[in-house]
């Protein structure tokens, strides 16, 4: 058996289908205002600035800057980027309580205590997705269908690298307890089937994507799809989060360190 047979027939994380009508309601007027207020809305803003980049020029005559800076005065920029970091925590916060606040249990939904064990794993995913992601975005370039992503300002000040990872780990957490975690718990418990709601989870993460162009969209379907599947089988979030942490941050300092030797990459 492939262990892609071995994680689609595992076990996932134990969650009751809601039955109270009262309560199923609850849920989707909750699962509307998180989408509204976190990756459901970016996903719209996303769309929309993908139709406008192929109006206008096409997408792969746009250019994306992923940390650009907020303010030309140092200490503000610092603050701005501080912020920045502390709002996608705080948005895996708000996953995190709406789950624990339902009567689910962190532990059993991924969400207990991290542990050593997560980090092997995790080593493992991000070269799984990062290596063929690094390829991808080349080939989605030389195709014309991918933006110009500028992943972070190079010869910034000193303290920018370590905004960049605050950020890094930021945007882990905040998109895998929402997109994996929070949302499949919540389709779950509304009667999606496994298949349907891991669907659902990796066209959303996909499609926030999609102002980067068609390339980062299919890429991050991809990612969501793999991610999505593990989190089912193993009930496991940590391994997800240090996987994503640790893309991000060798995508925004390794590109802030060496800007200027990847411009066949970004050209």
């Amino acid at each position: 058996m492939t262990l892609w047979a071995r994680l689609s027939s595992a076990p996932e994380p134990a969650v009751a289908v809601v039955g109270d009508r009262r309560e199923r309601r609850a849920l989707i007027i909750e699962l509307v205002i998180v989408g509204i207020l976190t990756f459901g809305f970016s996903a719209l803003s996303a769309i929309i600035s993908l139709i406008d980049a192929q109006l206008t020029g096409g997408i792969g005559a746009t250019t994306v800057a992923l940390n650009p800076a907020q303010s030309d005065v140092g200490v503000l920029d610092l603050i701005a980027q501080l912020m920045r970091a502390a709002r996608l925590l705080a948005i895996g916060g708000l996953g995190v309580y709406l789950l624990w606040r339902s009567g689910l249990r962190l532990p059993k939904i991924g969400l207990g205590r991290p542990r050593r064990r997560d980090v092997p794993p995790g080593l493992v995913l991000a070269a799984l997705i990062g290596l063929p992601g690094l390829g991808l975005v080349v080939l989605a370039r030389l195709l014309g269908i991918n933006a110009q992503v500028v992943a972070s300002p190079d010869g910034g000040p000193w303290w920018q690298y370590g905004t960049l990872v605050l950020i890094a780990i930021g945007n882990a957490v905040a998109e895998e307890v929402i997109v994996v975690a929070y949302f499949l718990v919540r389709l779950r418990q509304l009667g999606v089937g496994r298949n349907g709601a891991l669907a659902c989870s990796a066209l959303l993460r996909g499609a926030y994507h999609l102002y980067q162009g068609f390339g980062a969209g299919l890429g991050n379907v991809v990612m969501g799809v793999i991610f999505a599947r593990w989190y089912q089988a193993t009930a496991r979030l940590w391994p997800l989060i240090i996987a994503h942490a640790v893309i991000d941050v060798v995508a925004f300092v390794g590109y802030a360190i060496a800007a200027e030797h990847l411009s066949w990459l970004t050209g």
